[in-house]
């Protein structure tokens, strides 16, 4: 009878772990109008650095070019990246061929003149 556990009922399920500390009041009139001022300041200085930047027109319309090139350099990137991995996987393979190859014939050189433990009776 000592070892029979009954739940306990009054422990909440983790789901709602989170639930109090959530911050569900209002905000004051005061931080709403210090927080849209200050995303007014954020969109004016954007604005502004929009306007210091020479040629928008030229850029905008050298837009699909640009990002052509930059398509044809990605490709060739990864053709190069492709030759570069294979000429590592040779050089690996051929150091691990050597290796293996070492290690078969120094095996083949310790069984061939290994002494016979046998004991000959006559």
């Amino acid at each position: 009878m000592a070892d029979l556990n009954i739940p306990n009922l009054n422990i909440k399920s983790d789901k709602y772990i989170f639930k109090k500390k959530l911050n569900l009041r209002r905000k004051s009139k005061r931080r709403l109008l210090t927080e849209a001022f200050f995303l007014f300041i954020v969109s004016v200085l954007l604005v502004y650095i929009n306007y210091l930047i020479p040629d928008k027109n030229l850029l905008l319309q050298d837009l699909p070019s640009t990002l052509n090139k930059s398509f044809l350099l990605l490709t060739n990137l990864f053709s190069y990246l492709y030759e570069i991995f294979l000429v590592i996987f040779i050089f690996v393979s051929s150091f691990t061929v050597l290796i293996l190859m070492i290690g078969s014939f120094y095996r083949l050189l310790r069984v061939s003149k290994r002494k016979s433990k046998h004991i000959i009776y006559k």
